[in-house]
């Protein structure tokens, strides 16, 4: 009788754990990029692939810091004072330029504060924006889904090693290593490159 409540305590003690990591690992604050409602339908695709307009003319700041950025509202209008200038949504941005205002635009990709992420260092080493953010040149609402996942917890829980998911710690590794391996390059493995 003792041997088998020693069983029942073990067992329940397990069963505790893994309530526990599941629960933990499901309430993380996940690096959540989902397509969400804009003030103002901006569609990647038109810009990219019909105008022909490299990531870099709207988003300047990734060349030279950590954040991607946004266009200012000035920006956009350089071209749109006259270009589609009747459509709907182009007009809605001629109402925020007219007030003075920026777009309220709803924040997509998000990793964890704890990380540091420089664009800069993956344009100088000629990483296409693609190779993180999905082909964007073909979104109509850009949006992906990433971050921890439960699943992808617990199949490493019991020993399986799926694909981790997108910009997730552990897929922006592989990633080094594949470049490392691949290409030549030196992408740092060391904590401190994203982690402060």
């Amino acid at each position: 009788m003792g041997a088998r409540a020693g069983v029942g305590a073990l067992g329940l003690v397990l069963l505790a754990i893994l309530v526990f990591l599941a629960v933990s690992s499901w309430s993380r604050q996940p690096a959540a990029a989902k397509p969400s409602i804009q003030p103002i339908n901006f569609p990647h695709s038109l810009h990219v692939q019909t105008y022909k307009i490299d990531c870099q003319y709207c988003h300047s700041d990734a060349r030279r810091s950590e954040y991607a950025g946004l266009p200012s509202v000035a920006r956009c209008m350089g071209c749109h004072k006259i270009a589609g200038a009747a459509l709907p949504e182009v007009k809605k941005l001629a109402e925020y330029y007219a007030r003075g205002e920026p777009i309220p635009w709803v924040r997509v990709n998000k990793l964890p504060e704890f990380t540091y992420f420089p664009h800069k260092a993956h344009l100088r080493a000629n990483v296409k924006c693609q190779t993180c953010h999905g082909p964007v040149e073909t979104m109509t609402t850009f949006g992906a889904v990433t971050g921890p996942r439960l699943t992808n917890d617990l199949l490493n829980l019991v020993g399986l090693r799926p694909a981790p998911p997108p910009l997730t710690m552990g897929w922006c590794i592989d990633c080094h290593r594949r470049q490392n391996a691949t290409a030549d390059t030196h992408a740092p493995l060391d904590c401190v490159t994203c982690h402060h």
